[in-house]
C-alpha cells in the first residue's frame, strides 16, 4: 500500500514537473519578443546619446537628440522589413540557413551604408515638395521630423501586419504629408507624385516579367533536356555571367556614390565587362561542380546555390548602400538646419549619423527580420535555388532598365514583384500541362476542370494584403505625417 502511494506521489510529482517545465517554456516563447523590444530599445537610447555627444553644445539640441531617436527607430524598421526582400528566396530555397541569412545581411549592409552609402542626400525626397515652401528653419525641421516618425511607424505596422512595403515610398508620403500641412496642396509637385505612383505598377509588374522570363528560360534550356547536366554545363555560366554583369552595372549605378561617380553607359560598360570574366571563371567550375552528378532535378538545384547567396550578399550591398538614406536622410536634414540655421535642398550625412542607419538597419534584421524572410521566402509560394535565382536576377535587371528608361522604381517592389512573377508563371505553366495531360487520358480518368483552376501555386491572401498595402503606404503616411506635424507645431507653441 505504501509503495502504491510512493508510485502515485512519483507520478504526481512527475506532472507538476512537467507542467513546470511547460509553463517555462511558455515563458520562453512570449519573453523572446520583450528581449528584442528590449534590445531595440537600448539601440535607440545610445542613438540619442551619440547625438548628445557630437550636438551636445549646442542650446537646442533636445531636437537633434529626437531625431537621432527616431532616426535609430526608423533605420531598425528598414532592417526589419525592407531586407527581407534580399534574404528571403534565398532562404526559402534553402540555399541559406535563417543564421546565415542574418549574418550575411548584416555585414552587407552595413558594408553597403559605410563604404558605398551616398555622402549627399537631398532633403525634399524626390522633388516631390517645393522647397521655398518650407524654407523657414523651424517649419523644415519639423516637418522633416513628422516624416522621419510617420514613414517609421508606418514601416513598423506594415511589419506587424507581414507586409513587406517600400521604406523609399513610406518616406515620401511621410515629406508630401508634412510639406501639405506646413505650406498646403500647391506645395507638392504633382507630376512627380505621378511618376512615383505609376511605379507601383510598373515595379512589382517588370519585376515579375523579368524574373518569369529567365525561369521559362531555364525550364526549357536546363530542366526540360534529356541530358540535364550536359545543359546546365551550357548554360548555368551564362546566367552566372548574366548575374555578374547585372549586378557590377546594378552597383555601378546604385550602389557606388561615395566610391566613384558613374553614369548609366560607364555602369553597362563594366557590366558587360564583368559578365564577360564571371563566364570564363564559372565555365570550368561549374563543370567541375557537376562531375558524376545525377541526370536530375536535385543536382541543378546544386549548381544554382552558391550564385544564389553570392546574389544575395551583393543585393544587401546594394541595398544598404542606396536605403540606408531612408533612415538618417531627414536626420542629417535636421542636424544640418539646426547647426547652421537654415534650409538646405541637399546635405552632407556626418559619419555618426551614417553609422546609427547602418547599426539600425543590421540590429532591425537580427532582431525582427525572420518573420517578413520567411513570408517573402517560402509562404507566398514554393521556391528552389533556381526559382530564387530568377528573382535576385530580376531584381538587378530591373533597376538596369528602369533607370535607363528614367522610371522611379522601388527595389522592393521589384524583389516582391519577382516572387509573384515565379509563382505565377509555375501556376500558368502547371495548369497548362495539366490540361495537356487531361486530353491524352481517359476520359473517365481526367481530372475536372474546375479542379485544375482551383490548383493555386501562389497564396492569394498574401498577395492582396502586399498589394493593398503598397497602394495606401504614401497616402497612409502622409496622412500620419500631417496629423504628427500638427501635433509637433501645437506642442511646440
Amino acid at each position: 500500500m505504501s509503495i502504491g502511494k510512493k508510485g502515485r506521489q512519483w507520478q504526481t510529482l512527475d506532472k507538476d514537473l512537467g507542467r513546470i517545465g511547460q509553463l517555462e517554456l511558455a515563458t520562453q516563447y512570449v519573453a523572446r519578443p520583450m528581449v528584442g523590444m528590449g534590445i531595440a530599445l537600448a539601440f535607440i537610447v545610445v542613438a540619442a546619446l551619440i547625438s548628445t555627444v557630437f550636438f551636445g553644445q549646442k542650446p537646442t539640441n533636445y531636437v537633434v537628440i529626437a531625431a537621432a531617436a527616431f532616426g535609430a527607430y526608423m533605420a531598425l524598421n528598414i532592417g526589419a522589413n525592407d531586407v527581407a526582400n534580399n534574404m528571403g528566396p534565398a532562404v526559402g530555397a534553402n540555399a541559406l540557413t535563417m543564421g546565415g541569412a542574418i549574418v550575411i545581411a548584416a555585414l552587407f549592409e552595413s558594408a553597403g551604408a559605410l563604404l558605398a552609402g551616398g555622402d549627399v542626400v537631398s532633403t525634399i525626397s524626390k522633388g516631390i515638395i517645393d522647397p521655398h515652401s518650407v524654407e523657414q528653419a523651424d517649419v523644415f525641421i519639423w516637418a522633416m521630423m513628422a516624416a522621419l516618425i510617420s514613414s517609421a511607424l508606418w514601416v513598423n505596422l506594415a511589419t506587424w501586419v507581414g507586409a513587406p512595403v517600400s521604406t523609399t515610398h513610406s518616406v515620401v508620403g511621410g515629406v508630401m504629408g508634412a510639406g501639405i500641412a506646413a505650406a498646403g496642396l500647391g506645395a507638392v509637385n504633382w507630376t512627380s507624385m505621378s511618376a512615383i505612383a505609376a511605379s507601383w505598377v510598373i515595379s512589382p509588374v517588370l519585376g515579375g516579367v523579368v524574373a518569369a522570363a529567365f525561369l521559362a528560360f531555364i525550364k526549357r534550356y536546363i530542366i526540360y533536356q534529356d541530358d540535364k547536366i550536359a545543359a546546365a554545363r551550357r548554360w548555368v555560366p551564362v546566367l552566372i555571367g548574366i548575374m555578374a554583369g547585372a549586378f557590377a552595372a546594378y552597383l555601378g549605378v546604385k550602389g557606388l556614390q561615395r566610391i566613384v561617380d558613374i553614369d548609366l553607359p560607364v555602369a553597362l560598360m563594366i557590366g558587360v565587362g564583368v559578365g564577360a570574366l564571371a563566364y570564363v571563371a564559372a565555365a570550368p567550375l561549374i563543370r567541375r561542380q557537376s562531375e558524376g552528378m545525377e541526370n536530375r532535378n536535385k543536382s541543378l538545384k546544386t549548381l544554382f546555390a552558391l550564385p544564389l547567396v553570392l546574389s544575395a550578399a551583393l543585393l544587401s550591398f546594394a541595398h544598404g548602400a542606396n536605403d540606408v538614406a531612408n533612415a538618417v536622410g531627414p536626420l542629417a536634414a535636421i542636424v544640418h538646419a539646426e547647426s547652421i540655421g537654415e534650409f538646405a535642398g541637399k546635405v552632407t550625412i556626418p559619419l555618426w549619423v551614417m553609422v546609427i542607419g547602418a547599426f539600425g538597419i543590421s540590429f532591425g534584421l537580427l532582431l525582427f527580420g525572420p518573420k517578413l524572410i520567411r513570408m517573402v521566402g517560402s509562404q507566398i509560394t514554393k521556391l528552389n535555388p533556381m526559382r530564387a535565382y530568377c528573382v535576385a536576377l530580376s531584381a538587378a535587371i530591373t533597376v538596369i532598365v528602369a533607370s535607363w528608361l528614367g522610371l522611379p522604381v522601388s527595389s522592393t517592389h521589384i524583389a516582391v514583384g519577382g516572387v509573384f512573377g515565379v509563382g505565377f508563371y509555375r501556376e500558368w505553366h502547371a495548369t497548362r500541362r495539366r490540361r495537356a495531360n487531361n486530353q491524352n487520358r481517359p476520359a473517365e480518368t481526367r481530372i475536372a476542370a474546375e479542379e485544375v483552376r482551383r490548383r493555386k501555386l501562389v497564396r492569394r491572401s498574401h498577395f492582396m494584403t502586399i498589394v493593398a498595402a503598397w497602394v495606401i503606404t504614401v497616402p497612409a503616411a502622409a496622412l500620419m505625417s500631417a496629423l504628427i506635424y500638427h501635433m509637433l507645431t501645437l506642442i511646440v507653441d
